[in-house]
């Protein structure tokens, strides 16, 4: 019976697999990030030709290969990193995410009027390391799958928009490569675009870039405990259990936390951790082909343009103030 099971699956994961490869292609090609155009592939097949019933089980284990590709990416995270981030960026990195993050829920709620799970899941994205925190908060919210789809589909148009955007603005300013490193970091959303960005501009730059946004990123644990607890205070009538929160809680963080403790001991040799990387890299690819076919326009167009002014207000803000603290102090 088991095996019949798995069976049912090997369609839609193939598809999956397909879509990935296609993806990552299309990008080499177009210099579009490869996630983002997973979940246009998806969103085009279902709402294009549909999804025959047969792939449908394999599509639904999407959510396996993200919590798979979290748990890989804590081997690229050090506590020696974020602590030779010094306290500076330190304070830059938490005061911006914090704003980002209230900034996206207050416009969210109370000016644009979006579902809450939406707009925390865009205040995750938008303010700790783009679909990484959609996913891990979506898990904390228990967060639907279209919603998780808007926001990722969301933040990711701010990562292709920022790739050009931002190296334009350096250039324009003068910025120094240390200033425009952290700028980059702690401002910008996902890793990928902020260490390719850091990069082009210099070698400097993209040094700080990186340690910036990896110092960022160790800040995902605490947002989703914090998430965990609100929604979870919201759904229980205010009353909050351990046994509660630890339902709410995804586990899968444990498994990030733990490999990167091991990263910290120095467990894995550089081979291995090219090999996490580029493993986690593809979980994500085929993870984003099954989110966006969970995309339908028809209710897309319920929800319109706002998602993407709130997030734009919000990165219009943090990167401003951001930039203007680090001409200050460098």
């Amino acid at each position: 019976m088991r095996f019949v099971r798995l069976l049912r699956l090997l369609p839609g994961v193939g598809l999956l697999c397909v879509g990935a490869i296609l993806a990552r292609a299309i990008a080499s090609i177009s210099g579009v990030p490869s996630l983002l155009v997973a979940i246009g592939l998806g969103a085009i097949l279902v709402n294009g030709p549909g999804v025959p019933d047969r792939y449908a089980p394999g599509l639904a284990t999407h959510d396996l290969w993200l919590a798979g590709g979290i748990v890989l990416m804590g081997a690229s995270l050090t506590l020696e990193t974020v602590r030779e981030a010094g306290i500076v960026v330190l304070v830059v990195v938490v005061s911006v995410a914090g704003l980002t993050i209230g900034v996206v829920e207050l416009l969210s709620r109370h000016a644009f009027g979006l579902d809450e799970k939406l707009g925390s899941l865009l205040a995750a994205g938008a303010g700790i390391c783009g679909v990484s925190a959609v996913v891990a908060v979506a898990g904390a919210v228990r967060a639907r799958e279209d919603q998780i789809a808007y926001a990722a589909a969301t933040v990711l148009l701010f990562d292709a928009v920022t790739l050009v955007v931002y190296p334009t603005a350096g250039e324009l300013l003068g910025l120094s490569d240390v200033v425009f490193g952290i700028w980059t970091g702690v401002s910008m959303f996902s890793t990928g675009p902020v260490v390719a960005v850091g990069v082009s501009y210099s070698e400097v730059a993209g040094q700080w870039a990186t340690l910036t946004k990896l110092t960022r990123n160790a800040l995902i644990g605490f947002v989703v405990i914090a998430y965990a607890a609100s929604y979870a205070r919201t759904e229980t009538d205010g009353r909050l259990s351990a046994r509660t929160l630890y339902e709410e809680f995804p586990t899968f963080i444990f498994g990030f936390l733990a490999l990167a403790v091991f990263a910290s001991l120095s467990l894995f040799s550089p081979t291995q951790l090219a090999a996490i990387d580029t493993a986690y890299s593809w979980l994500f690819s085929m993870a984003f082909v099954g989110l966006g076919s969970e995309i339908h326009l028809g209710k897309l167009r319920n929800t319109g343009l706002r998602p993407i002014v709130v997030v734009l207000l919000s990165l219009v803000l943090g990167s401003s103030v951001s930039l203007a603290v680090l001409m200050a102090v460098f």
